[in-house]
């Protein structure tokens, strides 16, 4: 704490250094900030002011950066000041000069100075603070961008991560109130609960943590007519919601009535993500109900059970009606789930209610059972006899409170019975759970519990082919359950151990419920969820899409299938989230579908599929790529030229005609693989297809690359696109996404605005073997990711692995015979970290404008290349900046060689041969910062080492590109 004398002594040291003397800079800035300091503790005016004003003299006598980084923190100090002055006073001139004092505190940080983070999350504050004043979006779209930067160099365990999640989710959250952006609340909810999980009871930050969260969920289920919440959408009473909480005790009283509507839903649907939402929003509730100075749940029951209370007993009991709850939710979960860290949770609140249910208490007989029940459900798990001992003695307790007659006696006399017939047969106490046959009433549980197991893979809601009635899980099972199916089943359990009972129920249940999915392309008319909820389809109109939905339900049904999904009206589209949960599922929904059937709306029977335009849509790429087997069927629901084969997909003829349709091998598919392998023949897989809504065509691909990235309606094509392209050079460093022909995106210069210009170039040649390794040095090669193919092949050896972050620095450069040490590319927080072999432009000249089309040709010439010629559709003065250096670079990939105990199986004349061949070059111009950005990407440049000597000395260096 700043005090007088610590003023007057900071005073006096500014005295004994006059102007022009060294050490006055640093004696106005001690002054400046003890007297800021003070000013927040007194909140005196004229101490903030007076700092201000000493805080500009020091910045003054520091005009550039030195080792004790002493303008930066200057920088940072009047900044500070300023906002605080912002802050109380309300003057914009403050903030606006506090932002540009942070501006230039981020030019003295570049990229990878280690105060970089600080500076980008200051700026990004203050941004914010201004669009909450000024509401312009250019400021609070840059200070997300900031904050998103400010995040990527704070990673897991670093120190002020909670700090930078928090204020990114609160800045997310504004933007939401603000610009009604939905897919801004949702990430802010994602960051808010990351941010909580960083900062467990007891630490500083979580308070407000959990605040902001509990607000952010709330806001989210305002949103529509219920809550686009974390997994599904959630209709809810608008009572609930109409008032806006003003404390931290109505706040805590809405998130639990929104988990009591979840719980019930739970109970009518069986839809597990209602049960964990229920249980998140149960136990942020009874956190935020938490007295001040209690840190955990634990603390608080021990204070109370010690007598040691001055709560509120109305707020007392609203509290042990959120413990109940909570604990009740949880128990049911681990019903459903069987994770023993549910169960561990469940008893231990369960024991802080039995706490507020002295001797007397009307409850206490209800929690003693539903206690000893738990304990007895851990003994089973883990055979603990201390567990038993207690669950008896609890049940015994229960038992002398009940009523004797009363239902709730016979269910503890039941109970009590079982847990000391457990006690007194140790031999079966012993044995494995598992090994024990059940009794009717766990039989019929253990079917029940299988199916929704069993159903947690599978798609929400499936129509019901023989009724065509859509069904959620809890309908889907209770199919089961009242089947002729399930009672046999039961009959043949009777006469079986349990390992062979379970055997008997997974695979019945697997069998029952095999599903068929539709793909097809969407027409007019198509049924959606409220359409056809709670009807029965073949009572419903026959045109359209209706039409539709019933001929693919009768050929399940015929197929004899008695489940069937389509996209059209198997989803609620009106909920973003479980929108966002059907794309990152749906690859894997199709994948386990025991058959997809393809409607081939626009082929007559006697047509070629190739012609359908079913090829050029996005969505069905992955539709055919996942399902191990297919049926293709014409206009009129006829099969595809009369072809008896059950699965299309080994139909030899067929396959040969999706060959030519679609460009991709047979290998491919038959037995295609989700993931990164390939990224490049994926993505012109998809170059030739379109979506409707064009950021689509960019989430169509989630799937095919296993990738689980947030969908956001409304970005841009490019936006969602350019986010795929990051992920997948992130997780693999693959270069090859670089080679493409097109408009470049404004997300990245080196990624494409549209997906179409990955369909341009040619493909490079498949992966030699051995034998044929040295043939292909000798020929052209002309993508600079062909390199891969001299030495690297998968048969040479391991994969090389991708460097880690701090592995190379920007300015490594490697030589002819270190290639092989070179590390993969990078992309974070929109720069591209790329290795080249890099030719400095030294002469371009202008041959002159093409009179029959507007273009510019350029004769270029390079170190180390060949010279050669570029035309393009504007100058390219137009697009660089005046005296910028310029380089053609040949990206390179460190696992094109192979690792590097290998190299012995490469000479350097094959090496040599493979460098000298034609490559496919990237324009770049230099930026400020020693940043580099893509240009004139709209032609192909074709570039060619000049002779030998060039390649001996080729040095790769490292660019970091925007």
């Amino acid at each position: 704490m700043a005090t007088m004398d610590d003023v007057s002594c900071k005073r006096e040291e500014l005295e004994r250094c006059p102007t022009g003397r060294d050490g006055r800079d640093a004696a106005l800035f001690e002054l400046a900030k003890t007297l800021y300091e003070r000013s927040v503790q007194e909140r005196k005016i004229s101490d903030l002011n007076e700092a201000i004003t000493l805080f500009r003299d020091a910045l003054e006598l520091r005009p550039v950066e030195n080792e004790k980084h002493d303008r930066s923190t200057s920088l940072h100090y009047l900044a500070l000041s300023l906002s605080y002055r912002y802050d109380r006073l309300g003057a914009v001139n403050d903030l606006e000069e506090a932002i540009s004092l942070r501006r230039a505190a981020l030019e003295l940080h570049p990229p990878g100075h280690p105060h970089r983070d600080v500076s980008l999350h200051n700026l990004a504050c203050s941004l914010r603070r201004k669009f909450v004043k000024q509401a312009r979006i250019s400021d609070f779209q840059e200070a997300i961008q900031l904050a998103h930067a400010a995040l990527e160099l704070r990673p897991t365990g670093h120190p002020k991560r909670p700090v930078t999640l928090r204020q990114l989710a609160f800045s997310l959250s504004i933007g939401y109130d603000k610009l009604g952006v939905v897919h801004r609340l949702e990430e802010a909810v994602l960051l808010g609960r990351e941010a909580l999980k960083l900062c467990p009871p007891g630490h500083p930050e979580r308070g407000v943590v959990l605040y902001n969260l509990a607000c952010c969920l709330r806001r989210a289920f305002q949103q529509q007519a219920g809550i686009a919440g974390l997994h599904g959408t959630y209709v809810c009473d608008p009572t609930v919601l109409a008032a806006d909480p003003t404390t931290k005790v109505e706040l805590a009283s809405s998130l639990f009535e929104l988990s009591q509507h979840l719980w019930d839903r739970f109970q009518k649907r069986a839809m597990t993500t209602d049960l964990d939402d229920a249980i998140s929003l149960a136990t942020y509730a009874l956190e935020l109900r938490l007295p001040l100075g209690d840190v955990s749940v634990a603390a608080w029951a021990q204070r109370l059970a010690k007598g040691v209370s001055s709560d509120d007993p109305a707020m007392l009991g609203r509290a042990v009606d959120n413990l109940r709850a909570l604990a009740s939710y949880l128990r049911t979960r681990f019903r459903t789930r069987h994770d023993i860290v549910d169960l561990n949770e469940v008893i231990t609140l369960y024991r802080h209610t039995l706490r507020f249910c002295p001797a007397g208490h009307p409850n206490r007989a209800s929690s003693l059972h539903v206690l000893a029940h738990c304990l007895a459900d851990r003994f089973r798990e883990q055979l603990a006899t201390a567990d038993l001992d207690e669950a008896i003695a609890f049940e015994q307790e229960a038992l002398q409170l009940f009523v004797r007659g009363a239902p709730d006696y016979h269910a503890s006399r039941r109970c009590l019975a079982t847990y000391l017939q457990m006690k007194l047969n140790p031999q079966a106490s012993m044995m494995s759970f598992g090994a024990l046959g059940v009794t009717n009433a766990d039989l019929k549980k253990a079917i029940r519990d299988v199916a929704f197991e069993t159903l947690k893979a599978m798609p929400t809601r499936l129509l019901h082919t023989p009724t065509g009635v859509l069904c959620n899980r809890d309908e889907q099972v209770s199919h089961f359950i009242d089947s002729q199916q399930c009672k046999q089943l039961e009959s043949l359990c009777a006469t079986c151990g349990r390992h062979q009972q379970m055997e008997l129920i997974h695979a019945d249940i697997s069998r029952h419920f095999q599903y068929v999915t539709l793909s097809h392309r969407w027409g007019e008319g198509e049924p959606s969820l409220r359409d056809i909820e709670g009807h029965t389809i073949y009572g419903m109109s026959t045109k359209g899409g209706l039409g539709k939905l019933q001929a693919f339900s009768r050929v399940a049904l015929e197929l004899d299938y008695l489940w069937a999904w389509s996209d059209t009206c198997c989803i609620d589209k009106g909920s973003s989230a479980e929108v966002q949960e059907t794309i990152g599922s749906m690859f894997s929904w199709y994948r386990q579908s025991a058959l997809t059937i393809v409607h081939l709306s626009d082929i007559p029977d006697a047509g070629s599929l190739r012609s359908s335009e079913w090829f050029r849509r996005g969505w069905t790429l992955q539709e055919l790529l996942a399902p191990r087997k297919v049926l293709f069927y014409t206009e009129t629901w006829s099969l595809y030229k009369n072809l008896a084969s059950s699965n299309h997909k080994t139909d030899f003829a067929v396959l040969e005609e999706l060959e030519r349709a679609t460009g991709i091998e047979p290998r491919f598919l038959t037995s295609f693989s989700p993931g990164i392998d390939n990224p490049r023949s994926r993505l012109q897989w998809a170059s030739m297809r379109r979506t409707t809504r064009p950021e689509d065509i960019a989430y169509s691909l989630f799937g095919i690359f296993n990738f689980h990235l947030p969908v956001m309606y409304g970005e841009s094509a490019g936006n969602a696109l350019g986010r795929l392209l990051a992920e997948i050079l992130s997780q693999s460093g693959d270069i090859s996404v670089l080679d493409w022909v097109g408009e470049p995106s404004p997300f990245h210069s080196c990624f494409p605005a549209h997906i179409v210009s990955y369909q341009g170039l040619s493909m490079p040649p498949p992966q030699p073997t051995a034998e044929e390794q040295s043939s292909v040095t000798s020929e052209g090669l002309r993508s600079f990711e062909v390199l891969r193919n001299v030495s690297g092949s998968p048969s040479a050896g391991p994969a090389v692995q991708p460097q880690a972050s701090d592995s190379y620095a920007p300015s490594d450069v490697y030589d002819f015979h270190s290639l092989a040490r070179v590390p993969l590319a990078r992309f974070s927080v929109r720069l591209l970290t790329l290795p080249c072999i890099a030719y400095h432009v030294t002469k371009i000249q202008l041959k002159g404008p093409n009179p029959s089309k507007p273009s510019y040709t350029y004769n270029v010439q390079a170190s180390g290349l060949a010279p050669l010629e570029i035309a393009l559709p504007v100058r390219l003065e137009d697009v660089t900046r005046s005296q910028s250096v310029l380089y053609l670079v040949r990206p390179w990939h460190s696992k094109s060689l192979g690792p590097f105990a290998e190299l012995d199986t490469m000479t350097e004349e094959q090496l040599v041969s493979a460098l000298c061949t034609p490559f496919n070059a990237l324009l770049l111009t230099r930026l400020p910062h020693n940043e580099y950005k893509r240009i004139a990407s709209s032609t192909l440049i074709t570039a060619q080492i000049m002779d030998r000597a060039s390649i001996l000395d080729s040095r790769i260096s490292i660019f970091n590109v925007v």
